[in-house]
């Protein structure tokens, strides 16, 4: 049932998703923009809540508003959205960019020979390339804290498998289609994989259990065999910190 709705192809659209929750479409593309209004809109909700707001989920284009029935009606709550959406300013938004260290090849890396032979470059390439682009955290979703990454060189877009492998472990760096991606916890997948990295990016030990958040940039940084065995002790360890700057 949509609550409130401009037409087929018109946006914002507030449609109910089940009997306590909202969803905000923004768009029907996927594009920067549109997420970075998302990412705004959740945050502003998170700064100034509105009563009977439970939680905010945000995606590439749009914003899942789940609420408690008991404390605010959907259709009041459409209204309240649709005016905070034209409110929200996009200016001086705090940002921050992690440096993700990269094991490129190796058992988890398993498709990074086929990946450059099927883009006619070397291996040593194809690593340059990858991780020479600035990625942005779109959403996180699938599983615990899994990254969607937006950003991949457009000659790495490359088709999921056929046929998904049954797992693959947790922390690796992922291809699929036009996204990139980082694995949470160890699960089946269809994406190709050409590394991984010591960060864990989800941990239930830590305060906050989600490394990264929708919004974030990412950059990956190659390392070779002795600093990848350091950063592995440290994670096991705990003692691992993310490398951060400031944007």
């Amino acid at each position: 049932m949509t609550v409130h709705d401009r037409g087929p192809q018109r946006f914002p659209r507030i449609a109910a998703c089940g009997d306590s929750a909202l969803v905000i479409e923004l768009s029907d593309q996927i594009d920067e923009e549109t997420n970075i209004r998302v990412v705004a809109l959740a945050d502003d909700l998170a700064a100034k809540p509105i009563e009977g707001v439970v939680e905010t989920v945000p995606t590439y284009r749009s914003l899942l508003v789940v609420y408690d029935p008991a404390l605010v009606r959907g259709a009041l709550l459409a209204r309240l959205l649709q005016a905070r959406l034209a409110e929200v300013s996009l200016a001086n938004r705090a940002q921050r960019r992690i440096v993700v260290p990269v094991i490129y090849g190796g058992p988890v890396g398993m498709d990074l020979d086929e990946l450059a032979d099927m883009k006619q470059m070397g291996a040593d390439a194809l690593i340059a390339l990858h991780a020479a682009a600035e990625y942005r955290v779109y959403m996180i979703g699938f599983a615990p804290g899994f990254a969607y990454l937006g950003g991949l060189p457009d000659i790495l877009h490359t088709p999921r498998l056929a046929v998904p492998r049954q797992r693959i472990e947790a922390s690796a760096i992922g291809i699929g289609g036009k996204q990139a991606s980082i694995n949470s916890v160890p699960g089946p997948s269809g994406w190709r994989f050409i590394g991984r990295t010591p960060l864990r990016l989800f941990d239930p030990a830590r305060e906050d259990p989600f490394l990264l958040r929708a919004g974030d940039r990412v950059r990956f940084r190659p390392v070779g065999a002795d600093e990848a065995a350091a950063l592995d002790a440290a994670s096991v360890q705990g003692t691992l910190a993310a490398e951060w700057e400031s944007l």
